[in-house]
């Protein structure tokens, strides 16, 4: 996938600016301050927002799969019917993945779970989706330690082949998942 050329602006505030990076299968960590342009790029990248200037290669025809900063959730329901929501009949493998997160097979909606647990059923959710590409936007905000090296473990083997970008404020998340870095410069 390449970005090439890139501008945003919204009114007179500019975002983005004739920003241009390549990311190949494996993790690609876009990092900036708070208010820097991610998820801003994140949302060109799937569609959602339209650049003023520029474009985006190589994602044509390509099944993308979002954690967004908001978990987006069915809050109603449980873990699993969030995971097979996304890829209908796949109840072994969500159960594989819930397990994996440390997450309970229960039937208890997401609505009573815990910030970090519903961080955790998000990206879970993104995994178990049909992709070629995983588009991530602070997927680890709010994990404890533990939750954190889990949801890490499991991105490095499910991400395996596929374009992943992960946005983030924490460099450590890059060098754990041995990322290449995309430093959005200040504007």
């Amino acid at each position: 996938m390449d970005v090439v050329h890139l501008w945003k602006a919204y009114g007179d505030k500019l975002v983005l600016r004739d920003l241009s990076f390549s990311a190949p299968p494996g993790v690609t960590c876009i990092e900036a301050p708070s208010g820097g342009g991610k998820t801003t790029l994140l949302r060109i990248i799937l569609g959602l927002e339209k650049a003023d200037r520029g474009r985006v290669e190589g994602l044509e025809g390509a099944r993308l799969a979002a954690v967004f900063q908001e978990d987006r959730l069915l809050l109603h329901a449980a873990a699993i019917e969030n995971l097979t929501f996304v890829r209908a009949g796949a109840e072994e493998a969500a159960a594989e993945l819930l397990e994996e997160l440390g997450l309970p097979l229960s039937g208890q909606p997401v609505a009573e779970f815990s910030g970090g647990m519903r961080r955790r059923v998000a990206l879970a959710r993104a995994l178990l989706a049909p992709s070629d590409a995983l588009v991530l936007d602070e997927p680890f905000t709010g994990l404890d330690t533990q939750s954190r090296a889990a949801c890490l473990a499991c991105l490095r083997r499910r991400g395996e082949g596929k374009v992943v970008l992960l946005a983030s404020h924490n460099p450590q998340d890059a060098r754990e998942l041995d990322a290449r870095v995309v430093r959005l410069p200040a504007i």
